[in-house]
């Protein structure tokens, strides 16, 4: 590797936006510049499109979204147009972030520019600065007001917005967003904004929504869409520096080139291909499971040894598929999974079908997520003197894990099921504390097969499991 005499590449790797007949950014460039924040090049590239309005003087673009790798300087710019919004326009505008130590970062380095030592003619604009932990907001005698706030699952509720701020963007769950939007849809300025500012998603981030967005950027057919992206060419040589400054505005100013070589050393290519080149992964990368591993573990015409089977359920969230599957050992000692049946539509057969199994084979564990959509099966079952082994997010985690460890092994073996194969495909991670379970790629994807299947493997070894029924003492035939 031998370091670039360029800094880096002020002008995006890829960009879509509408046709700017007119823009706010001058005005906000020179706002931010009259009070010490002087944005770069790629700076003002961003804020030209997120000013831009359309001839009836709506703003162009409803959603805007900014990818960039850390450390480059993306909050300058969204730090010259949050000023703008509320100094000029008198916007509300609500920032939110995936972590409250990060919305309360941006709200001291906004708040710093009111500070009547810094700035007094700004000082003189405020109503109040509210600093309450959770609850900081800066309100301004104009109307315009900022709100900063960590995103849960109630987020944002009371309060309207005509800007929604999204950082940590590649964290944004469905969730969250459902309980934010309505927050801009009766904004009091009648032209809602949408901000997304983030990374590429890494494997245990809930990138979904962050992905869609980029993927509608990059097809290129939404015009109120705005997207703007740095990165390195898919394939190129992770250690050409000229990629480095192609992906990184920042390279040689704010940002050392010596952090970068430490970063290549330290990191692994495809970590370092996100973070700091950010590359956004492909479909087949993305996978957790690789295609050639769960390949490998196929075999349709395995030899079941017999003994006792372990089964689980799972319940799509919409309640719209669900699954049942089993697992045991093979003649060879081997464990197996088999997805039973997957349906679509109402989950009601299922009641029927897993009393109907324990009815007429060996059951070693009925197990069931207590805290996912088939938890309502749990009362029913047991009235049917079924006792269920009710799994906790401890479990679940330590259930994924051991079925990554049994296909990487190659000691798992499968039946080259349909549904079960295109569920691993589709399965994501989704954080778990310091562990991690399963995740749907996106909202269309069904994970039933697969979180069934790894539950029963988990149901197959576990110790603490509870017996559904008292024991049968012979097995002849297994008929699932």
């Amino acid at each position: 590797m031998t370091q670039s005499s360029a800094v880096g590449k002020q002008t995006p790797s890829y960009s879509f936006f509408p046709t700017i007949t007119a823009s706010d950014a001058t005005d906000a460039i020179e706002l931010s510049e009259a009070y010490g924040l002087t944005p770069d090049p790629f700076q003002r590239f961003v804020l030209e499109s997120w000013k831009a309005r359309r001839a009836d003087g709506k703003l162009a673009s409803s959603r805007v979204g900014l990818s960039v790798p850390r450390q480059n300087g993306k909050n300058g710019a969204l730090e010259a147009s949050e000023l703008f919004d509320i100094l000029v326009l008198g916007r509300k505008v609500l920032h939110t972030a995936h972590e409250t130590k990060t919305s309360q970062q941006a709200f001291r380095r906004l708040a710093s520019f009111f500070r009547p030592e810094v700035n007094p003619d700004l000082a003189r604009q405020v109503e109040q600065i509210r600093q309450v932990n959770g609850q900081e907001a800066i309100v301004l005698r104009n109307g315009g007001e900022i709100r900063f706030i960590a995103r849960t699952k109630n987020s944002g509720r009371g309060f309207t917005a005509d800007t929604l701020v999204l950082d940590e963007a590649q964290e944004l769950n469905m969730e969250a967003l459902g309980a934010l939007l309505p927050a801009i849809s009766s904004g009091p300025a009648g032209d809602p904004q949408q901000i997304y500012l983030g990374t590429p998603p890494g494997p245990t981030n809930d990138g979904e929504i962050f992905t869609k967005l980029r993927n509608d950027g990059h097809e290129a057919t939404d015009p109120r869409l705005s997207w703007i992206e740095w990165s390195a060419d898919r394939g190129c040589d992770l250690d050409d520096t000229e990629q480095w400054a192609q992906a990184n505005p920042a390279l040689g100013t704010r940002l050392m080139w010596d952090v970068v070589y430490d970063e290549r050393a330290a990191l692994d290519d495809e970590t370092f291909a996100r973070e700091r080149l950010g590359m956004w992964s492909t479909e087949e990368s993305a996978r957790v499971i690789p295609q050639a591993d769960w390949e490998a573990c196929a075999e349709p015409n395995m030899r079941d040894a017999g003994g006792e089977v372990a089964i689980a359920v799972d319940i799509s969230p919409a309640r719209s598929t669900a699954s049942i599957a089993a697992a045991g050992l093979t003649v060879d000692g081997a464990p197996w999974v088999d997805v039973i049946e997957t349906r679509h539509g109402t989950p009601d057969w299922l009641l029927e079908r897993i009393v109907a199994i324990c009815g007429r084979q060996p059951v070693r564990a009925v197990l069931i997520d207590g805290k996912g959509p088939a938890a309502s099966l749990i009362d029913p079952l047991k009235r049917r003197k079924i006792k269920v082994s009710i799994t906790t997010g401890y479990n679940m985690a330590a259930a994924a894990a051991d079925f990554y460890d049994a296909v990487l092994s190659h000691r798992l073996v499968h039946l080259d099921q349909p549904a079960l194969n295109v569920a691993v495909a589709s399965a994501r991670k989704r954080r778990l504390g310091d562990a991690w379970a399963w995740n749907r790629k996106d909202v269309e994807s069904d994970i039933t097969p697969l979180v069934s299947a790894t539950l029963a493997l988990f149901g197959q070894s576990y110790s603490d499991v509870v017996r559904p029924t008292p024991r049968k003492t012979r097995r002849k035939v297994i008929v699932l």
